[in-house]
């Protein structure tokens, strides 16, 4: 059975990034979005009437949002015409809450315009789903709606990506610069000033020079030493001389909702020999990856290529038997992942990953993690091309940063 063609997608834009996608509006208030799909263009009639009067007549893409942003989403999102829910009041009025009766104007506009089916994606509520079912309007889940069209970045997302991540390694490199000029102490914790220099320090200064920028960040990972063997430890406690330092920043612009995502390393003073080799591994995984990224390639294929240049270096791929000592050493994740409104997206750089298309962003991150040691792990963010892609980053990516 032919899916329906007309789409809805519902919600709040500034929390809902598939329409925020769709409609590159942001707004605090719920909004419902219509593309009524490729059979061109749409008459909504006025209630009462056989004609074609109401102001949604002739057009395809319309959203109806609270009365107060209907200017500002005219100015800038992207649809065909805006509306307010009281042009869709159903007969019984509105429920009192903003979320139920934009609910209810969202069914009230697609029974006027004798729509008997929709496809909705997977962020669509159980509210908005209950008054379409109250209509009569029959509901087909669309599991890559939203999804998979996000995937192709277009201009204007490839440029707000290459903003935050600009943004985003000005605050690596302030990190990683703050821990090789600090003075190390004689038992070896690092001083910043007259304190000591510790990874909670040094977020709250990445934190507040991002706020500066507009950004908001989540708790990012600056690990030091043991604690960065967990890949995902965000880190704590002091920072000493010759441990190696994971610095993981990824942050969202609080305009575009768009994100960055880099990951740099950093050692004080002298470089111990198991660091540098685990280093090199890394580099040539990641270097080699990115050398394997084009259209039509799969995440999983790209993957394949990580763990051969892992194993070639003599480190193990996946994660440590339970009984493994503390001087194992290897990678325990896959090789990178989609990245745009949300800094974790659709494609997966891993077994099963999909095959990449033109204008995917993905970041590229092999790392690897020894009890013993801590952790090495070096992230770039890449647009995907037909014949290779586009390196967002300008970081150095040396440990040393003197």
């Amino acid at each position: 059975m032919k899916p329906p063609e007309v789409t809805v997608i519902a919600g709040i834009p500034a929390q809902n990034t598939a329409l925020y996608w769709a409609i590159r509006f942001s707004a605090g208030d719920p909004a419902a979005f219509i593309d009524f799909g490729t059979g061109g263009v749409v008459s909504v009639p006025s209630r009462g009437s056989n004609t074609s009067v109401c102001a949604v007549a002739r057009t395809r893409r319309i959203l109806i949002v609270r009365d107060i942003e209907m200017e500002r989403a005219r100015r800038s999102a992207r649809v065909d015409s805006v509306h307010s829910p009281s042009e869709f009041t159903p007969d019984g009025g509105f429920a009192s809450d903003r979320e139920t009766a934009t609910a209810q104007a969202l069914a009230e506009c697609l029974r006027r315009a004798d729509v008997k089916a929709v496809r909705a994606d997977r962020t669509l509520a159980l509210v908005y789903a209950e008054q379409l079912r109250l209509s009569g309007i029959a509901i087909t889940y669309d599991a890559d709606l939203a999804v998979a069209g996000r995937r192709c970045k277009d201009e204007q997302e490839i440029a707000w990506l290459g903003e935050a991540q600009a943004a985003t390694e000005r605050a690596i490199r302030m990190a990683c610069e703050t821990v090789a000029r600090a003075q190390a102490q004689g038992d070896g914790v690092l001083l910043a000033g007259s304190e000591p220099l510790n990874c909670e320090l040094l977020r709250r200064r990445i934190d507040l020079q991002l706020l500066a920028e507009g950004y908001d960040n989540p708790v990012c990972i600056v690990a030091s030493g043991p604690r960065g063997a967990d890949c995902h430890d965000r880190g704590s406690g002091v920072i000493r001389t010759g441990e190696p330092v994971i610095i993981d920043v990824f942050p969202l612009n609080r305009t575009t909702l768009y994100s960055g995502d880099c990951t740099r390393c950093v050692v004080h003073g002298a470089v111990p020999d198991q660091v540098c080799r685990m280093h090199a591994a890394v580099l040539a995984a990641k270097r080699a990856a990115i050398a394997a990224t084009r259209a039509g390639v799969t995440g999983e294929s790209i993957h394949a290529v990580t763990a051969a240049e892992i194993t070639r270096a003599g480190y193990q791929m996946g994660m440590p038997p339970k009984d493994a000592p503390d001087s194992w050493c290897g990678m325990v994740h896959g090789t990178g992942h989609g990245i745009g409104l949300s800094v974790h997206e659709q494609p997966l750089l891993d077994k099963g990953g999909p095959a990449l298309v033109e204008g995917d962003a993905i970041t590229i991150e092999p790392g690897l993690y020894c009890k013993a040691i801590g952790g090495i792990r070096i992230e770039d963010m890449v647009i995907v091309t037909k014949s290779g892609c586009v390196n967002l980053n300008t970081l150095p990516e040396s440990l040393e940063w003197c």
